[in-house]
């Protein structure tokens, strides 16, 4: 058994270069980073489509003006556009890594 850094892979699979690894590391920031792009797009775009018709239904409905204060106008609001983040952001990174996964690293 191998104590402290002195691990010998044991498999092929097991063994691999710095630069794979660095290669790898790439990979994944930029997944991640079209990702994160990608929700803060859908956010805004979801927050103004959510804003519009909440305003507006607070104007001219009785029930609404009368039941959704500042609090509940804010809320029904930042729901969708944080919900439009968290799923498209999880589509794209999960998009790219499945696409960036069938590729073949080059060799260094």
């Amino acid at each position: 058994m191998a104590k402290g850094n002195n691990v010998t892979p044991h498999s092929p699979l097991e063994r691999a270069t710095l630069a794979s690894l660095d290669h790898k590391l790439a990979m994944a920031k930029r997944c991640s980073h079209e990702g994160v792009m990608a929700g803060a797009k859908a956010a805004i775009a979801a927050g103004v489509a959510t804003a519009i018709p909440t305003l507006a239904s607070v104007r001219m409905l009785p029930w609404a003006k009368a039941n959704l204060n500042h609090t509940a106008q804010a809320l029904i609001i930042s729901t969708v556009a944080g919900a439009a983040y968290f799923i498209v952001a999880d589509k794209t990174i999960l998009a790219t890594a499945r696409k960036n996964s069938f590729k073949q690293p080059s060799k260094p």
